[in-house]
Order: C-alpha cells, then structure tokens, then sequence
C-alpha cells in the first residue's frame, strides 16, 4: 500500500485548523486552558456515537480472554504509547497475566520514549512484529490511528485477520484503508485539533477513552471485578495493601479489623476472602472454586457454597 500524500492528509478532519483556536499564540494561560478545555469537551460525546461498536469489541475480547487468547494492541508514535500504557495497566488493577494484554509499538520499547515515526512508513516492521506474536484465532489485535492510514499498523491488522484473529480498528477518521483492513471499526469522529494536526490532544484523548472501555469492560465480563470493586490488585506497597483492606471492608461490610483478620486468613488474596466470608467456607475450598469458574468470584461463591 502506498503511503498517503500530503494533499490526502489534508482532506482528514482530525487535520484541518480548528477555529477555536485561531490566534492561541496571542491568549492568556487562562484562555488557552479554556479552548483546550472546551474541545476536549467534545470527545466524550464523540466517543458517546461508537457505544455499540465498543460493546462489541468488550464481547470479542472476553471471549478470547476466556478461551486462552490475548489482547494485543498495535500502534505508533501516540497512538502506540496510549495501547502500551492500557496493556501495562491491565496486570496491576486485574490482575491478569501480563502475556495475555500485550502492546506492539513501531520502533519498539525505545518508542515509549523517544521519538521513532520513522518507523511507522514501514508495512514490513509491521507485518515482522507482529508475525513474533505467533497469532492464533482466539487473539483480539486493536489496530489504534487517528489518521487511519498507518502503513505499520495497517499491515498487521491484514496479518492478524489473515491469521484468523478478531481484528478491530480504533480511529478518528472515517472511510480510512485501517477501517477498512480490520473486521470492526471504532471510528471516533473529534475533528480538528486546538494545534492542529496534533492528534495527540483530543484523538488521543478518544484513544485512551475507548481501550479503557474495551480492556476495563472485557475484565468486568470476566469477574474480575467485584461489584465495581478491583479485587485483584497487586499488593505490591503500602497503599494498595490498605486499598486491599479497604476493598474487603466495602464488599462484605466488614469493620477493619474484621476485614484484616478475614484478608490474613485467605493469604491476603482479596478474592479468595470474598468467597471465603460470602460462602462460609475455608480457604483451600475457596480457592478450589475460584479456579474451577477461572477467577470469577460471583460465581466462585454460587459454587463454593454448593
């Protein structure tokens, strides 16, 4: 495919001048904050519009979550730090293995921090990183472009839908090659940037708004969340062992201690202490349920209390 030129790029909306923001260079650090304030205000009621095409999208990925596939994201330069940052964020707050929500960026791990669009011309380094990910048909890849007509990311959605993966498109501009490549599109319409062309601004603002519904909704599906409590945190410090506490107290409407002696009890596995309290059970039997419904504590209760 060949790369878009510059009078194309021209015709996308996430490319045109803003009005909004004509002569920023001459306003106030209040009235810049205003106008960037103003449009970002647009974006939720973009995203809003592709409420559909999201839940589809939270459907596919937990049925691949659940089958033993993966969730990988791919993207460059923004786009790519904002899939880098969702997959990096799912082990910590689900408590999913990490090599099932993975992220491919063109110019790779240097790109998180350094510029490297270079790289993203190039549909070979797409098809090559991608091709490392040995995909199979229980994969979900989320192809992320504000412009749509990403060469690196374009290739590996046509790899991964030729290699039987679900492919999905998240992109701020319609009609676009990306669309088009991938089997569902999440084309989020925010219109010209308060710099313009920066789609780091409001394009990326719909990016992480969208992956956070897909991955947070997926987890949720699965149970890995309680109520809309995160019972499988890592706790990894001093905060999130006290969120730990905190999250045991709120579900079972335990006082501290209680929730402290009941969270020592399960091995200081919130999980495993829900089902533990909710079912009147004890920990090598809690456990035993949570496995058996794959980490889904409502049903772990349903069954351990059988």
């Amino acid at each position: 495919m060949r790369k878009a030129s510059s009078s194309e790029l021209d015709q996308l909306s996430t490319e045109q001048p803003n009005p909004a923001s004509a002569d920023l260079d001459t306003k106030s650090a209040l009235e810049v904050a205003r106008i960037i304030n103003a449009e970002d205000v647009k974006v939720a009621a973009a995203v809003r519009l592709r409420l559909p095409e999201i839940a589809r999208g939270i459907d596919w990925i937990a049925e691949a979550l659940a089958n033993g596939g993966r969730l990988i994201y791919v993207g460059t330069g923004t786009s790519g730090r904002i899939g880098a940052l969702d997959a990096s964020e799912c082990s910590p707050t689900f408590g999913v293995d990490p090599k099932r929500v993975q992220f491919v960026i063109a110019g790779g791990r240097k790109a998180l921090s350094s510029p490297r669009e270079a790289s993203e011309d190039s549909r070979q380094l797409g098809v090559r990183e991608l091709r490392k990910k040995r995909l199979g048909k229980n994969d979900v890849v989320v192809g992320i472009a504000a412009s749509g007509r990403t060469p690196f990311t374009i290739a590996a959605i046509e790899l991964a839908r030729s290699r039987g993966a679900k492919t999905i498109a998240v992109t701020c501009n319609p009609g676009s090659p990306l669309e088009t490549a991938a089997e569902l599109a999440i084309v989020v319409e925010t219109g010209p940037e308060v710099v313009s062309g920066s789609t780091r601004m409001k394009a990326g603002t719909a990016h992480k708004m969208v992956l956070n519904m897909l991955s947070t909704g997926a987890m949720v599906r699965l149970g890995y969340v309680y109520g809309n409590l995160m019972i499988n945190l890592h706790q990894k410090n001093i905060k999130l062992a006290g969120r730990a506490i905190n999250i045991v107290k709120q579900a079972l409407g335990l006082d501290r201690d209680r929730a402290l002696k009941l969270l020592r009890s399960a091995g200081n596995s919130v999980p495993a202490a829900i089902v533990m309290h909710s079912a009147n059970v004890p920990k090598n039997r809690a456990e035993r349920a949570l496995t058996a419904c794959r980490g889904n504590v409502r049903k772990a209760i349903a069954h351990a209390g059988r």
